[in-house]
């Protein structure tokens, strides 16, 4: 059995989309995943489940929550390595001094990353963004909310991707170790 997380788009975020994490666990279980784990309240869920491929996983968990909890949100499936290699591959851990302020953006495809591409090539002051392979990495140096190049990610991502705080990306990590 491989190990996954499965990222939620704005799940439990203000009124909208609100999913108990008990019951997110009971129905993932129910779908035949095990040790299946949740991280805090907006959507991370570390399970064990076949080794197929992550499109495919994303979309029965996006469909079983749909129909059984009431809430249709995009999910973004990645496995332990993928997550190994967006830990590994962070050019702004040296820079970004408060991991809350290091956005991590999660995509199903390269394509969709690699649209991003621009963000990183623009000038954003005291900002920093990096698109590699596996994520794209924002540094919001005076915080996320008054970040211009966060904003800028945000927009560029529209409806394909979701993105985690470094300091949930840290403890995901460990999750799925």
């Amino acid at each position: 059995m491989a190990r996954f997380v499965a990222l939620f788009r704005g799940i439990n975020v203000g009124r909208a989309k609100r999913i108990a994490m008990a019951d997110l666990r009971a129905l993932l279980e129910s779908m035949g995943f095990g040790d299946v784990r949740t991280l805090l309240n907006s959507g991370n869920a570390v399970f064990s489940g076949p080794a197929e491929s992550h499109a495919k996983l994303a979309r029965r968990i996006r469909v079983a929550v749909a129909s059984r909890l009431g809430v249709d949100a995009l999910v973004i499936v990645k496995s332990a390595k993928d997550i190994d290699a967006v830990v590994a591959s962070n050019k702004l851990a040296a820079t970004a001094k408060d991991p809350s302020r290091l956005l991590v953006a999660f995509t199903h495809d390269a394509k969709s990353l690699a649209a991003l591409a621009s963000i990183a090539n623009a000038e954003w002051g005291a900002e920093e963004v990096h698109v590699g392979e596996h994520a794209a990495y924002v540094w919001c140096a005076n915080g996320i909310l008054e970040s211009k190049a966060g904003v800028a990610l945000l927009t560029g991502l529209g409806q394909t991707g979701t993105t985690r705080n470094w300091s949930t990306v840290v403890k995901i990590h460990a999750l799925l170790r």
